[in-house]
């Protein structure tokens, strides 16, 4: 019998499937009229993506005033997570150096996406990732972004160092007591009214806690709207520049890839420039404040390490707020409590103290001393919990716990026969009308 094959033709030609694109866009220079703003580059990219009709619109992924040079790009970073989800076919961006100015960053993230089958296509470079020798050129594209990057940057390193050797500070935007109008540094009266006050507390004898919470107090906030604490106090009291005078390169760029500021520790010339801007505070009352600090500093004796200054330090946890407790002291009596009801107050964390006597006695019964050992303590002991008043959990290096409690001395148990005489006698004059 003879075979008989008849060939069926669709009716409807297949509609070839569309890609999905997405752009990358950011802003970091004015080079380009048609790239000026971020709104620019995401109307542009809208646009040109949708009036292709074998592309399917992903989504225009913008970061704003964010350098290339850093991976800390939240849109970027959304765009490969979109890849990674099967969500983009295609990238477009502008150009090498607007995708990433490190040769390693821009290869490797472009060979991630490769692994994906997502195609990279730079607009100015007419280059596509997946063509066969589209990461050669990238190589050599790259190589040259990134030495640009860090020539711009060392160009800009060169210029404000030589403003620094002129005496002139650079990039000072934000200090409390102050205001920037029109690039002139301006007294801010009613914040120096606080800086003053700083200084004037510390100096009659104040420490930086006491002052801190003075503030608190007040209700003043920080030039970010914080509330104060001991250390943005003390930050205020060791900046010169509330005298009037600068010292120029405190830190420097250690590279043009991370742009982190580093301390300077001797590896640049500082420079110390005196009436740069109008003085909030006396320069002989800033000399009086370091060298109550340089004094302060040697009775502390804060070269030891106090992390490890006291038994306890380091090793009681506040499950309220998350942080440590830390030892206290008032009118010579010793006691433990978190640091934020310290910096804070009890409006924030309403931690309860506990006096270093009772904490002592109470970790030897816990580990079966007769007396407290500090070196048995620290070897049994991981971590102290404080979860509410009166009650301290220890946790063991073993992992097993166990629950303690305490009880406050009442002040009637802690006078003795001498302290009750003299209550009774102080009474009699007050109805004899001998006290008033």
């Amino acid at each position: 019998m003879e075979k008989i094959v008849t060939k069926i033709y669709p009716s409807v030609s297949p509609i070839p499937a569309r890609l999905r694109v997405a752009a990358y866009a950011r802003v970091s220079s004015a080079k380009d009229a048609m790239f000026q703003s971020l709104a620019a580059q995401v109307s542009y990219y809208s646009n040109h993506i949708q009036q292709r009709l074998d592309w399917e619109y992903a989504g225009v992924y913008a970061d704003e005033a964010l350098t290339g040079t850093k991976d800390t790009r939240p849109e970027f970073q959304r765009l490969i997570a979109d890849c990674k989800d099967g969500k983009i076919d295609l990238i477009i961006t502008k150009s090498i150096s607007r995708f990433a100015r490190n040769t390693v960053t821009l290869l490797k993230t472009v060979r991630e996406l490769k692994l994906l089958g997502v195609d990279v296509y730079f607009e100015e470079q007419n280059i596509h990732s997946m063509s066969g020798d589209g990461e050669l050129m990238l190589t050599i594209l790259a190589s040259y972004a990134q030495e640009e990057s860090r020539s711009v940057s060392e160009n800009c390193k060169w210029r404000i160092r030589k403003r620094f050797q002129q005496g002139e500070i650079v990039n000072l935007r934000f200090m409390y007591g102050y205001r920037i109008n029109n690039g002139q540094i301006e007294i801010d009266q009613e914040q120096a009214e606080i800086v003053r006050m700083i200084y004037a507390d510390y100096v009659n004898g104040l420490g930086c806690d006491r002052i801190a919470a003075r503030l608190r107090e007040m209700g003043v906030r920080t030039f970010s709207g914080r509330q104060w604490t001991a250390k943005r106090v003390l930050a205020i009291l060791n900046n010169e520049k509330y005298s009037g005078n600068a010292l120029l390169q405190k830190k420097y760029v250690a590279d043009h890839l991370s742009k982190k500021l580093v301390y300077n520790r001797g590896i640049l010339p500082k420079y110390y420039a005196e009436g740069t801007h109008p003085p909030i505070i006396d320069p002989l009352i800033f000399q009086k404040a370091q060298e109550i600090m340089a004094l302060r500093r040697e009775n502390r004796n804060v070269r030891q390490n106090p992390a490890n200054r006291y038994p306890f330090s380091g090793l009681i946890f506040c499950p309220r707020c998350g942080k440590n407790y830390r030892r206290v002291t008032y009118k010579g009596h010793a006691a433990w409590n978190c640091s934020t009801f310290v910096n804070y107050g009890k409006d924030v964390c309403p931690a309860k103290q506990i006096p270093e006597p009772t904490l002592i006695s109470l970790t030897a019964e816990v580990l079966g001393l007769a007396e407290f050992d500090e070196v048995v303590f620290r070897s049994q002991i991981k971590q102290m919990q404080v979860p509410q008043a009166n009650k301290v959990i220890y946790i063991f290096q073993d992992g097993h716990e166990v629950e303690a409690l305490w009880q406050d001395r009442s002040r009637k148990s802690s006078w003795d026969d001498k302290k009750k005489q003299q209550a009774r006698e102080r009474a009699l004059a007050y109805q004899r009308g001998d006290l008033k």
